[in-house]
């Protein structure tokens, strides 16, 4: 491709938005657009939003997906409030996404699409483009019939040639932003051949070339590389950073890994990618139902390997009996929960983070486990490796709590040096001699870890409340007292390894802004930007939930006001006010959609005195 002779302007960063029908591969060219901007050198940050219909008529509201992607020449931490630019395929994208675009910003829209039919389907009772244009800079090209002039002469039928319209557009934002083609290219060659791979290179090749000579781009942008920690990067989401870790776990831990699971969106990526390293020792196993996968993981753990689970938030409720078995019996399996927007079925491609309840006391009786949850799509790798190690050294079962923002979305990820990762050792009973099946480590209390089969390590294990010693079943009150305490502080004593919570800010103050999970980004940017303003906030994100780490008490209390911010309607909240006895406020959204950068900030002056942002 060659060069652009017209003008180059340098920006700081940009927000791009591509939307159209679920069947015009906006994913598609969101990704490829994204492994460019990667291969730039840029920080980025991105959002796939999907429609919950599998097929939703074409052009209506239901069936548009989005996909946005921030890229900068600094460090960002969200995939912006707003796009500074729409790539609208059809009037219900521009419907759907128009409203999210900033005053003044571009859009890009597929003329041809724009027909009576399919303005009145969108739900629009005029052309939408007049008044686009006054309120925005429209840039009006007719995609599908410029794409299906570059392709007349291939053998290809007329549904084929119009889903490459998606590369035309592709094409056109490597020339506007000065993105490399180069990896596309190959991908493609990969992917396809035949005349298939010569549409979607030419069409390619046609965007690109289109935007460079049409009157309708006076400039393109380029975005300077950003200054980031030297090392080997990659793009990746958070579902496959969870399938590595598990990898990375079961290698540092040198033991098998057995992963059974029922598909369930958001997380049946998590699958999907581990069931490709058989190499590492990973087992896969895609059971009948969500109960079936739990109680093969605990069987799998029983047996000496290391048992996961991956699931949503309807099937963590399917396995919670089973994890109540897991928490009698005390043996190490781990459980990942994608959570997403419910109840039941709810929108199962939205994000959300209600089920952390469900996850610390979802169980019947006293059924204590640990919770952990990532931050970002790359902790998401660190989460799951960290997670193994709890539920091996204090043999205990462990919850995961991802979300679909963090399953979805990406970042640039520093490869991590292997040698440099927490390894540890799995300590199996073996010798008959030594071996007591029922004594108990002084300082994590947990039992040995004795695989059944074993010559002399004969023993007993049940579901029925048990004596300690003997693991006989047992119904005696005081015994089943002993029994629920020792468990509940066996879970306790991991505050003891957990490290403490560090402030983004001051250690003490006006205002401190707390968050979990998949919020990170958006909370910790919103608090920057109030401190650069003057404001006296400071804030902290809880990865550990259950236990807290031992100095969260006093970090609360050393602020006058807590702002707890999450995806529901105030579990964390909760549970803060209930430990600690702090006075904190809550900022809850339930939309199915993560935080917006700007509403924490507006919280944050109310909260403040400074009034709206």
């Amino acid at each position: 491709m060659s060069q652009t002779k017209k003008p180059v302007e340098e920006i700081d960063r940009v927000a791009i938005r591509f939307a159209g029908d679920s069947g015009d591969g906006m994913q598609l060219t969101g990704t490829k657009f994204t492994e460019s901007t990667a291969l730039a050198g840029n920080d980025l940050a991105t959002f796939p939003d999907f429609p919950a219909e599998i097929r939703a008529p074409a052009g209506s509201l239901a069936g548009v997906s989005g996909f946005q992607v921030h890229f900068a020449s600094e460090d960002i931490r969200t995939p912006a409030d707003h796009p500074d630019v729409l790539v609208a395929m059809n009037p219900a994208a521009l419907r759907t996404n128009l409203p999210d675009l900033r005053p003044g910003g571009m859009v890009i829209v597929n003329t041809d699409a724009f027909t009576t039919k399919n303005i009145a389907q969108a739900g629009y009772e005029e052309d939408p483009l007049p008044a686009a244009r006054d309120s925005h800079r429209l840039v009006e090209i007719p995609l599908t019939s410029l794409n299906r002039e570059a392709l007349k002469d291939l053998k290809l039928g007329a549904r084929e040639t119009d889903r490459c319209k998606n590369f035309f557009a592709l094409g056109i934002m490597f020339w506007l932003y000065n993105r490399p083609a180069e990896s596309t290219e190959r991908w493609l060659g990969g992917k396809f051949k035949g005349d298939v791979l010569e549409a979607n290179l030419r069409v390619l090749k046609a965007g690109h070339a289109y935007g460079e000579t049409t009157e309708l781009f006076p400039v393109s942008f380029v975005v300077p590389r950003a200054k980031i920690q030297p090392g080997t990067y990659r793009n990746i989401t958070g579902n496959t950073a969870l399938a590595w870790g598990i990898v990375a776990a079961g290698q540092q831990l040198e033991q098998p890994i057995f992963l059974g699971a029922y598909p369930i969106t958001p997380a049946s990526d998590i699958l999907h990618e581990l069931a490709r390293y058989r190499h590492f020792g990973i087992k896969t196993f895609q059971a009948e139902d969500e109960i079936a996968a739990a109680c093969s993981a605990i069987g799998a753990s029983f047996a000496g390997h290391l048992g996961i689970c991956t699931t949503s938030g309807p099937g963590f409720i399917l396995k919670q009996e089973a994890l109540g078995l897991a928490v009698m019996t005390e043996l190490p399996v781990v459980v990942v929960d994608v959570q997403r927007a419910g109840p039941s079925t709810g929108m199962p491609t939205k994000t959300e983070q209600a089920d952390l309840l469900a996850a610390v006391y979802g169980r019947n009786s006293d059924s204590p486990i640990p919770v952990l949850a990532p931050s970002t799509p790359g902790d998401c790798f660190h989460t799951m490796i960290e997670a193994f190690q709890i539920a091996v050294r204090y043999m205990t079962p462990v919850v995961v709590l991802s979300d679909g923002y963090l399953a979805n979305s990406s970042e640039p990820w520093l490869i991590p040096d292997v040698g440099a990762l927490p390894r540890q050792t799995v300590d199996y009973a073996t010798d008959p001699e030594t071996f007591q099946p029922y004594s108990r480590d002084p300082e994590t209390l947990a039992r040995p870890w004795a695989v059944p089969g074993t010559p002399g390590l004969e023993h007993r294990l049940t579901g029925i409340e048990s004596e300690d010693v003997t693991g006989n079943v047992s119904y005696i009150a005081e015994n089943h007292e002993k029994m629920v305490a020792l468990r509940s502080e066996k879970i306790a004593r991991i505050a003891n390894d957990l490290p403490p919570i560090e402030t983004n800010g001051s250690a003490s103050g006006e205002l401190l802004v707390v968050g979990w999970g998949g919020t990170c980004g958006a909370l910790t940017a919103a608090v920057n930007e109030a401190r650069e303003s003057g404001q006296d906030v400071s804030s902290i994100h809880i990865r550990h939930l259950n236990p807290f780490p031992s100095n969260l008490g006093d970090v609360l209390g050393s602020f006058k006001q807590v702002l707890v911010a999450e995806l529901n309607q105030g579990q964390l909240w909760r549970m803060l006010r209930a430990e600690y006895l702090v006075p904190a406020e809550s900022l809850a959204k339930v939309e199915g959609q993560p935080f917006k950068i700007s509403e924490v900030r507006a919280r944050i002056d109310q909260m403040l005195g400074g009034g709206a942002h």
